[in-house]
């Protein structure tokens, strides 16, 4: 995990361009470059470092002799690139990953270079002999970009929004930050004159299908048939290489463990591995909560039944309540749930970079969007025989919340995790796994015997990988299941933000904010903040995160007429 800021025909003074880069730093604290490109004026590169891999040359803009007319800067971890270094003979000069883009960019071009990649990633690319810049992003948009290009032939990327915001103020007619599309590469003309204009973009990843390029280390051609055992078996397979292929890492892992099943897995997969692959250290968990929440319970007896190093983070109310503003600002959106969700995983990654070693953190996202998690989508099966939503409807809807991950749980896991200088990794979406998940028969998928994810929950039956009581633990929002179960975290919130905002603001909300004008005084609020901190750039987010096929005036699943606790949680856990 990185922070990387380029510009592309600004003539912007060098003290703008060195604060506005300055404002992601957050996201690489180990170093700092800022490069201007030798003969291209008005052309340069900044880049913030998380040391994960060759702490020696991997520094950024990375050049390398064989090509010293081609510039990268890039935020991820490319799986395969071991893989496509042995297939196509390449000649490595370091021993950092993404130096595979330079060999698949000089060899076959923009578009297949990016069909080859495995792994996350957003990367800007300039070859200065052919003059062309390209970004690109990973399928999901596990890591962020931004970028706003002006009619005039300016061109600005970031990792985050914020490192752009400033470089727009002085202009007559502010462009439109928007984040750069998950799964798409697009291509810029560099004119003699300093100036860009955009050539082609294209989408080369999609949430349904795998890479261009299927070849992976450790696993074997899967068997093929829709029969159950032969299912769960591909399950189990792909899950674990998911996990195996992201122990890539010359810094300490750790996993972020709430209790619940995805985490659960991705903990108990994690710690299996690590001791076959002889890891130096043990690996670490972090859970979160108040003294007497489900989740830090649940943790709790996770951890002890895999062996890992557990840490408990205290949570109250009071904490979470003052930490809202500077989530907010880290988040980039007034999104409800996400900003519920996201100060427990943002107070935790606080405690991981001040109190552990662990900078590569596991965590489950993805698993809800992919697998029907959600509590609502017992919605489409409970109205299957009325004709209402149907496991097609539900399929669809599921490919849905995946495509729009980058906007809701994906940019909440990154923001948190990087606003303390940390690496997340979410074997979830991996290409391969969500690919083949996605390609069952739409039945095999839905909530079975009003249980959500029952084909994963399933597929680990009997392997004693996790306890037999989470594995089937009913479906727990985060941000509800880290406060007690008589008050949910959001209902602390909503009570404190009471007095915050009136009925006269709220009366006029419709008028104040007429972009997703908010329904609550704890939405107005969130609102009030974010515009505080992005004034005028409410369009980042394009609608709430809120439940399907059911009447919800709330996003937390604890509200909706369908919910019902785990009557066996207090017991069990």
């Amino acid at each position: 995990m990185c922070g990387i800021w380029a510009l592309f025909g600004s003539d912007e003074c060098l003290s703008v361009q060195c604060t506005s880069a300055m404002k992601i730093a957050h996201r690489g604290p180990d170093a700092f470059r800022f490069e201007n490109v030798n003969g291209f004026t008005n052309c340069c590169f900044g880049f913030h470092r998380l040391a994960i891999v060759d702490q020696l040359y991997g520094m950024q803009p990375l050049r390398i002799k064989k090509f010293p007319f081609l510039w990268l800067c890039y935020n991820g971890e490319i799986y395969n690139h071991e893989t496509l270094k042995k297939q196509f003979e390449f000649d490595y000069q370091t021993k950092v990953d993404g130096e595979i883009l330079l060999h698949l960019y000089e060899r076959f071009g923009f578009q297949k270079m990016a069909s080859l990649l495995d792994g996350v990633f957003a990367f800007v690319l300039l070859d200065t002999a052919n003059r062309k810049v390209c970004l690109g992003r990973d399928t999901y948009g596990v890591r962020p970009l931004f970028k706003f290009l002006t009619d005039d032939g300016f061109l600005a990327v970031c990792s985050e929004a914020k490192g752009l915001k400033d470089l727009t103020h002085a202009m007559d007619t502010p462009p439109e930050i928007i984040p750069f599309l998950p799964g798409h590469f697009e291509v810029f003309d560099l004119k003699p004159t300093g100036k860009v204009q955009s050539l082609q973009m294209e989408q080369f990843h999609c949430c349904t299908k795998e890479p261009a390029h299927a070849i992976y280390d450790t696993v074997e051609t899967l068997p093929t048939g829709f029969d159950e055992e032969t299912v769960k078996g591909n399950i189990r397979k792909l899950f674990e290489n998911a996990v195996r292929k992201r122990l890539m890492a010359h810094r300490r892992i750790g996993c972020l463990l709430s209790g619940g099943l995805d985490s659960s897995l991705v903990a108990a997969t994690l710690v299996k591995l690590a001791k076959e692959e002889k890891l130096l250290y043990p690996i670490q968990t972090f859970s979160i909560g108040s003294e007497d929440s489900p989740d830090i319970i649940a943790a709790r007896k996770v951890a002890a039944f895999i062996g890992s190093e557990h840490h408990e983070v205290n949570f109250t109310a009071e904490e979470g309540i003052q930490a809202v503003e500077e989530v907010i600002f880290h988040l980039e959106t007034y999104d409800i749930t996400t900003i519920r969700a996201s100060v427990g995983m943002y107070l935790v990654s606080k405690y991981i970079r001040e109190k552990s070693d662990s900078v590569v953190i596991f965590s489950g996202e993805g698993s809800d969007e992919l697998t029907q998690g959600y509590i609502y989508f017992h919605k489409a099966m409970l109205l299957f025989f009325l004709q209402a939503p149907t496991p097609k409807a539900a399929a669809e809807d599921s490919i849905r919340l995946m495509k729009e991950l980058y906007l809701f749980d994906v940019l909440r896991a990154d923001r948190t995790t990087a606003a303390h200088g940390l690496e997340l990794r979410v074997p979830f979406l991996d290409h391969r796994f969500t690919a083949y998940y996605l390609s069952l028969p739409e039945e095999m998928r839905t909530p079975k015997d009003g249980v959500e994810k029952h084909l994963l929950r399933d597929s680990f039956k009997g392997l004693n990988l996790i306890p037999d009581e989470i594995l089937w633990r009913r479906k727990e929002a985060f941000s509800d299941g880290m406060m007690s179960v008589k008050k949910s975290w959001y209902t602390h919130l909503q009570d404190h933000l009471e007095s915050m905002v009136n009925d006269d603001q709220m009366e006029k909300a419709h008028k104040t904010f007429p972009h997703n004008p908010p329904s609550s005084k704890e939405a107005y609020y969130f609102r009030q903040v974010f515009e505080k901190h992005y004034p005028g750039r409410a369009t980042w987010l394009s609608h709430y995160w809120m439940p399907r096929w059911i009447d919800a005036t709330d996003p937390s699943a604890r509200t909706l007429s369908i919910y019902k606790p785990d009557k066996d949680q207090s017991a069990d856990i």
